[in-house]
């Protein structure tokens, strides 16, 4: 390094010396002029070889200077390649450790008698008691044998069961990968609501950002997402319609019911090579997804690209994944129904919080970071609004989002053989109309007029809350819900624009962030006891004394799963801001996140992307 800088300031001293004697030539042609101080015949040429040296050491320069930036650049390169590589072989390894089931990539295997059971979800094979202490031990011991000696007796219906229980996986596979179908089609929802909500010069810009936010959390939930998230789902909360793939039972860190992020399943290899996890995979990249595209919202029209698509990888690597894995995954927060007697442990039915209020904090911490765009709030804070410059692609968008949703919310029994779907199908509508009806009269009232992208983020906000406890409530209960969010998704979008000055283009931190928050813990409200008995291991035989008795909230006797709901909301939001606030803070401190000025005040479809979303606006037409 030292004969580096050596050379480096050599170089720079005879630099310094042709270029005075270049200059001294040149005023030495001044002085030499015609008489009266004006020259004849203006400047004297340089001495051609003068001209050749300065121009040969010109060039050295800048040959020496890129072969050092390119030294450096290998370096780095070379180290980071190693480091990932290091670490991805090192978790790579736990997918291929050969210490349990085998997986079943064929699916010829997934799905037996075992997984034949009657409407009430009792096992057509009893299981073998083992707990000899247990008060049921005789009971259950009987049921066993009994099924034993019909067994020997009847082979054929044995036979049967195996091809029931088949049949019973393979049709909730199908339902789970279509619901999974609608809900990869929101993109297209989320592509045209964003754009449209926009300046119309930003409109190819947003149009990139959704379509990148696809690409790349994809590819980072496939590498290590999805092994954090559900790595150990077996362990805790095995998801027994898709055959409880077994084969995904270690946590990476954690263990039992104190789990904190899994450990199998990296690049889908080994043990996540399998029929039933592919299908839980397909399901659950596109609930990360909507993550993902949740933050485009709040941080579009002054993101830069390199930027915005660091967020994604860090949200289908890091930050949902492994939050994920505490409610969905087998996670401790999952268990503390088991662990602290706190309810059925946190329940989140579809994602009020596991998705939309993870996408939304997020998004709040990302729109802070960035500060609001160019104009936005002017002389003294006053606020000026830039209207949607499409409200055609604002209100299709909106209803492809609630198509979508009806792949989101009923698909998350992952079973057609969970009749609840028709009621979190109606709850989910219900919620949804009620959420735009609060919101467009409330603007109504507040403004003289209503404003038809409030009340379709009003729809979205009901639709956010009712996705936690839309198969926990009854019909009146989803309207009650629906129209607290639309009534938020209001108060939200006022809040933070007058009082925290966050600049968040779409409304996303209010419709995901803070309905999202209140959707979680409307479960610990309104939760009726009629669904979810067992649920997180928890009331199986019994519940709050009577059996049968689900998941239940607190105007329905149970004071548990509210508070239980309320910590859990409230620590999945700091959870995504804290951690998003402290990586990005570091990151756009080393170099920021924001486009340039310049770029902004044009718009951010030719700078960054290179081509206009309405190239016909620049066409100048020539008169014939």
């Amino acid at each position: 390094m030292v004969a580096i800088r050596n050379l480096y300031w050599t170089e720079r001293i005879r630099a310094f010396i042709v270029g005075g004697l270049i200059l001294a030539d040149t005023l030495c042609g001044v002085v030499g002029a015609a008489p009266g101080g004006v020259r004849a015949a203006g400047p004297r040429p340089l001495p051609l070889e003068i001209v050749q040296i300065h121009k040969q050491e010109q060039a050295k320069m800048t040959k020496r200077a890129g072969r050092r930036i390119l030294r450096r650049s290998l370096v780095t390169a070379s180290a980071t390649v190693v480091l990932v590589a290091g670490l991805l072989f090192g978790l790579s390894a736990l997918s291929f450790a050969d210490d349990g089931p085998k997986p079943d990539p064929a699916g010829t295997a997934t799905g037996d008698k075992s997984a034949a059971v009657d409407a009430a979800g009792n096992p057509f094979v009893p299981v073998e008691p083992t707990d000899k202490t247990a008060p049921d031990y005789a009971q259950n011991k009987k049921a066993f044998d009994d099924y034993q000696a019909q067994a020997a007796k009847e082979p054929l219906a044995v036979k049967l069961a195996d091809s029931v229980g088949h049949v019973r996986i393979a049709t909730n596979m199908a339902w789970t990968l279509n619901t999974g179908y609608l809900v990869l089609f929101m993109q297209a929802g989320f592509a045209l609501l964003t754009c449209g909500l926009v300046r119309k010069k930003n409109a190819a810009h947003l149009m990139m950002l959704n379509f990148a936010a696809y690409v790349f959390a994809f590819l980072a939930y496939y590498a290590v997402g999805y092994a954090f998230q559900f790595g150990a789902v077996a362990i805790n909360a095995a998801p027994t319609n898709l055959g409880g793939v077994p084969t995904l039972n270690h946590f990476l860190i954690g263990s039992g019911q104190w789990g904190f992020v899994g450990g199998k399943g990296f690049f889908l290899v080994g043990p996540a090579y399998d029929a039933g996890s592919n299908c839980l995979t397909l399901f659950e990249v596109v609930f990360m997804e909507t993550a993902g595209y949740i933050i485009v919202g709040a941080i579009c029209e002054r993101i830069s690209f390199w930027a915005f698509l660091l967020c994604e990888l860090f949200i289908g690597a890091i930050l949902y994944p492994i939050s994920g894995c505490w409610a969905w995954g087998g996670g401790w927060m999952s268990q503390l129904g088991s662990t602290m007697n706190l309810g059925h442990g946190y329940v989140d039915f579809a994602g009020s919080t596991v998705v939309h209020a993870v996408g939304g904090f997020c998004a709040m911490a990302l729109a802070i970071i960035l500060g609001p765009r160019l104009g936005k709030f002017g002389p003294g804070g006053k606020i000026r609004v830039f209207p949607a410059h499409n409200i055609v692609y604002v209100v299709t968008g909106t209803f492809i989002l609630l198509f979508g949703w009806m792949g989101f919310n009923p698909g998350s029994t992952l079973g057609a053989t969970d009749f609840r779907i028709s009621i979190v199908a109606v709850n989910t509508n219900l919620a949804a109309v009620a959420g735009s009806a609060a919101a467009m009269l409330i603007w109504y009232f507040l403004f003289g007029k209503p404003d038809i992208t409030m009340a379709c983020n009003g729809m979205l906000a009901g639709l956010v809350a009712i996705t936690a406890p839309c198969a926990f409530v009854s019909p009146t209960a989803s309207v009650i819900i629906g129209v607290l969010a639309g009534s938020l998704v209001c108060g939200g979008v006022l809040f933070n624009e007058r009082v925290l000055k966050i600049d968040d283009p779409c409304g996303a931190v209010s419709v995901h962030g803070y309905c999202g928050w209140l959707g979680a813990v409307c479960v610990g409200i309104f939760a009726d006891g009629t669904y979810g008995s067992g649920w997180n291991g928890v009331g199986a035989a019994s519940y709050l004394g009577h059996a049968g008795q689900g998941v239940t909230g607190l105007i329905h006797g149970d004071t548990r799963q509210f508070w239980c709901q309320l910590m859990g909301a409230t620590l999945y939001a700091v959870w995504a801001f804290g951690a998003t606030y402290a990586v990005f803070w570091v990151v756009n401190k080393v170099k920021s996140m924001r486009v340039p000025e310049e770029s902004e005040e044009v718009g951010l479809d030719v700078p960054e992307f290179g081509m206009p979303g309405y190239p016909e606006d620049a066409v100048v037409t020539t008169p014939y």
